[in-house]
């Protein structure tokens, strides 16, 4: 099984970064993972670049990576009230092609504080939904002393998700 971890922040520091890097000493038995950081790469959306030939590498990329995966990681910030550009842009690249179709996608948003974060994972939640993505989680994780246990919660719960989609144990 493979999961790939996307952040819905550019900025190096990010919390979210930080979250998904954590996800790794976190993973069942079995499950690869790796973080994708080209969204950064992907041009503005536009169906007219598309439509004169072939998408750009950037984006058959993306395409490809999440064509391979059996599931994704998303940890995204809120930003003024919604999901981060670079987010939505790399879905909306995705949604005539279908790559997000089905797949499992567990969400959250590393916060200061559980009440945090609540509209960007709605937003990004609506957007998943264009696409069909099978959700899993769609919460804040606070940092502190339980966010290894919640993380640890999510990726299991995603790994429950793709293998009951498979038929297979996790």
């Amino acid at each position: 099984m493979r999961i790939v971890g996307i952040c819905g922040s550019l900025q190096a520091s990010s919390a979210n970064l930080t979250l998904l890097h954590s996800a790794a000493d976190v993973l069942p038995d079995g499950v690869q993972y790796e973080i994708f950081d080209g969204i950064r790469d992907l041009p503005l959306f536009n169906p007219d670049i598309e439509a004169k030939g072939q998408a750009p590498e950037p984006v058959l990329r993306w395409r490809a990576e999440l064509a391979a995966a059996d599931a994704l990681l998303i940890a995204s910030p809120e930003y003024g009230h919604s999901l981060p550009g670079s987010l939505k842009n790399a879905i909306d690249w995705v949604i005539g092609s279908a790559e997000l179709d089905n797949k499992v996608v567990g969400v959250t948003a590393s916060v200061n504080h559980e009440s945090r974060g609540g509209r960007g994972l709605d937003a990004l939640l609506r957007t998943l939904a264009a696409v069909s993505a099978r959700v899993v989680g769609g919460t804040a994780i606070a940092r502190g002393p339980e966010e290894r246990a919640r993380l640890r919660d999510l990726v299991e719960a995603i790994s429950a998700a793709v293998a009951g989609a498979h038929n297979v144990a996790p």
